[in-house]
């Protein structure tokens, strides 16, 4: 079997989330081709390109307008502070190459408190119930260089713990089980919190498909609840659906995409931990860590809808009602090379960005990751296609984005 990565930096940067070759362990494939290297970049990220088509896709009816007849509540996006963002940027995080639990846990107080005009403990309540199930959802994708940091989620933790929520009311999570783990998410790391992922493998790390051949997820998924693409289709070049690679992004055939259990009927509140990297010429945030994050059947999303995806799901009321805080993890940046992991690409930032609102997050560190870009002599494409997607979220009443209404503090 034959892998190339052909890459215009322009615009045609592409993305898939991790594939296994059928027959192949997961580990043994990535020993093989070598972590970091340009083969495992293509056989990683190559696939439909997500939101840089050079032409308009063909409209894809979806079911937002369900979405939106929901009542609001009072937690719904886009939170207490619309529009309102907040970098904390402290150069002692990391130094040669080290993070300092002991300043990110200053700076992660340092961007609740100022977020929210309050002391620690008042935030909290302003945010999170005692009671709540909470789910701290990372983005693990390309440690170690550019993932969510473990150091980032021990000191949410500690918050939450301080503040009276119990270590067995936690779960950190993502689509893909065994993400966790190499990005340093294990139970010796984080004792008595649990870590749960959407999709698993079987134990040997070789098949998503069970005895009987069906996908060992199935029972992981809601099928009461979903975003609803009609017609969407997998574009990729491997496209036969016996394969493990279609399985390993959709679970089951059709125009559902089901969200995960776990969000829809145990979690009760979601703080949301992203990575700061782009994906060609849009970023790879807040948004998209729990667009693309919290539901089954993506791959074919991303040529018709892609960028819109992250919008849309996250009007969702399973999530729009339970998002209460985001927080970029900036500590390490990449400006190009993303959603993975490209190490000629990474840079220390030393900042943390904190929102209730993600698309106010995510248009901010858009524009300053395409400041950087063009800092660094990426070629950058300033169509406002690339943010699109967020100012829709503003005309459905989930986000601010305009700057005229924003509020960057920047600390």
């Amino acid at each position: 079997m034959r892998f190339t990565r052909k890459v215009d930096r322009v615009s045609k940067k592409r993305y898939r989330s991790m594939e296994v070759i059928p027959g192949c362990n997961r580990r043994e494939f990535v020993k093989a081709v070598g972590v970091g290297s340009a083969a495992a970049s293509a056989l990683v990220l190559a696939g439909p390109t997500f939101g840089q088509s050079p032409t308009p896709p063909p409209v894809i009816e979806t079911n937002i307008a369900e979405f939106q007849k929901a009542p609001r509540t009072a937690r719904s996006l886009p939170g207490p502070f619309p529009g309102k963002v907040v970098k904390v940027t402290d150069t002692r995080a990391v130094v040669n190459e080290k993070f300092d639990a002991k300043v990110i846990d200053e700076m992660v107080q340092k961007g609740i408190t100022t977020l929210t005009g309050k002391n620690l403990k008042d935030s909290f309540r302003l945010l999170i119930d005692p009671r709540d199930v909470v789910g701290i959802k990372v983005n693990p994708v390309g440690p170690p260089l550019i993932n969510t940091r473990p150091e980032l989620a021990d000191a949410v933790i500690k918050w939450l713990v301080d503040n009276g929520v119990p270590k067995s009311n936690i779960i950190i999570w993502d689509r893909f089980d065994y993400m966790l783990k190499d990005a340093g998410f294990t139970k010796e790391r984080f004792p008595g919190i649990a870590l749960e992922g959407l999709q698993t493998m079987d134990e040997a790390g070789n098949t998503w498909r069970g005895p009987d051949g069906k996908h060992l997820s199935i029972n992981n998924f809601d099928p009461d609840v979903y975003y609803e693409a009609k017609g969407a289709v997998w574009t990729s070049d491997r496209n036969q659906k016996s394969e493990d690679g279609y399985l390993n992004q959709h679970v089951f055939n059709g125009d559902r995409s089901f969200f995960g259990k776990l969000v829809t009927k145990k979690l009760t509140r979601i703080i949301n931990l992203a990575a700061y990297k782009n994906t060609g010429q849009a970023i790879s945030m807040a948004t998209k860590n729990m667009g693309y994050g919290a539901i089954c059947n993506t791959g074919r999303l991303h040529a018709g809808l892609s960028l819109k995806v992250n919008t849309e799901v996250l009007a969702a009321p399973v999530l729009r009602d339970k998002l209460a805080l985001n927080i970029t993890d900036g500590l390490r940046a990449q400006y190009d090379g993303g959603p993975d992991k490209d190490a000629q690409f990474v840079y220390d930032n030393h900042a943390l960005y904190f929102a209730t609102d993600p698309f106010a997050l995510d248009m901010m560190c858009h524009q300053e990751l395409t400041a950087k870009r063009k800092e660094k002599g990426v070629n950058v494409n300033d169509n406002p296609q690339f943010t699109e997607y967020l100012r829709y979220a503003e005309s459905l009443g989930i986000g601010v984005v305009n700057p005229d209404k924003m509020q960057v503090v920047k600390v």
